[in-house]
């Protein structure tokens, strides 16, 4: 199910939240909402589940208003918010029963049995939530929205505060999600390598502001630099001298990378001497240039656009 977010303006008294991003999710994707802190997406969340009202533009979903739909949209989308919490004294298996039961869910057994698995919590289900950990707490959560099998699930900042185990084990069910049904999936995160492993497409916001969005192969590429990286074969200070002038010259360790425009990697590689070089390999500048380079800039970006 596809989401359109367009020319969107929320304002709270005198600071701007969103100032008018317009951007699509496509149906069945895994889209990253990135940003600094206050760059506006729980803002969008929050317009986009429909907690709050934009001030002007328009969010749908499926191509139902949010502002408008009420109620039927929480039946499309699931939402996941940064920080939630359960009683202490209930099992992970009774919080489950208690949300299927508030939704009137039919097969009710069955589906929590089924999303127990799927956020591997099958073994902890009937232990007290007050031993669950961070990471198990953010997985039942995750569990309490799966249970009605929405088509959009928004998951903000879905793995802050976990350790590295509880990152990897949401991640793992994110892409099990991704893989196993067709639903949309749109995070939020101010981890780039996080959204660069989960993610298809992503939007990067700054100020309330669209800076850039698209597919992520497209972003990460467009900055228009690589590095080359050179491992020398016997003379070193040989080789370092060759790269100099040929771009930003880093002596790496094990190792030395230039940094060029893409346009002159080949006559790079193509006019070292091979005697000087056991091998190289040649990187794209990957999503955190892209990043940088589009919050830098000065006005909003386009969709698709990474702005120079």
């Amino acid at each position: 199910m596809n989401i359109t977010i367009t020319d969107v303006h929320k304002r709270y008294g005198d600071v701007v939240a969103l100032d008018g991003p317009s951007f699509e999710v496509p149906s069945g994707s895994t889209f990253g909402v990135l940003g600094t802190n206050g760059a506006g997406k729980t803002t969008l969340f929050e317009l986009l589940v429909g907690h709050d009202r934009p001030d002007e533009g328009r969010i749908e979903v499926g191509g139902l208003d949010v502002e408008r739909a009420g109620h039927r949209v929480r039946e499309r989308v699931g939402f996941l918010p940064e920080h939630s919490g359960f009683p202490a004294s209930m099992t992970g298996r009774e919080v489950l029963s208690v949300h299927a039961r508030i939704r009137g869910l039919s097969g009710r057994d069955d589906r929590i049995a089924a999303c127990l698995d799927l956020v591997d919590l099958a073994d902890a289900a009937d232990r007290p939530v007050s031993g669950y950990s961070n990471g198990m707490g953010r997985r039942l959560g995750l569990a309490s929205v799966l249970l009605s099998q929405p088509p959009v699930l928004v998951l903000d900042e879905p793995t802050a505060g976990l350790d590295p185990r509880g990152v990897a084990a949401f991640h793992r069910i994110v892409e099990r999600i991704d893989g196993e049904t067709d639903a949309t999936v749109v995070l939020s995160s101010h981890v780039l390598s996080e959204v660069e492993r989960l993610c298809d497409e992503v939007a990067i916001l700054q100020d309330g502001q669209l800076r850039a969005a698209g597919p992520i192969d497209d972003l990460r590429t467009a900055p228009g630099r690589v590095t080359v990286s050179f491992h020398p074969a016997d003379d070193r200070e040989a080789l370092l001298a060759a790269v100099q002038g040929r771009g930003d010259v880093t002596d790496a360790g094990d190792g030395i990378d230039v940094e060029c425009d893409r346009e002159t990697a080949f006559d790079l590689v193509a006019g070292i001497d091979s005697d000087l070089v056991d091998r190289f390999e040649v990187r794209e500048p990957g999503l955190e240039a892209a990043f940088h380079e589009a919050i830098a800039g000065d006005r909003p970006a386009a969709a698709g656009e990474v702005e120079p």
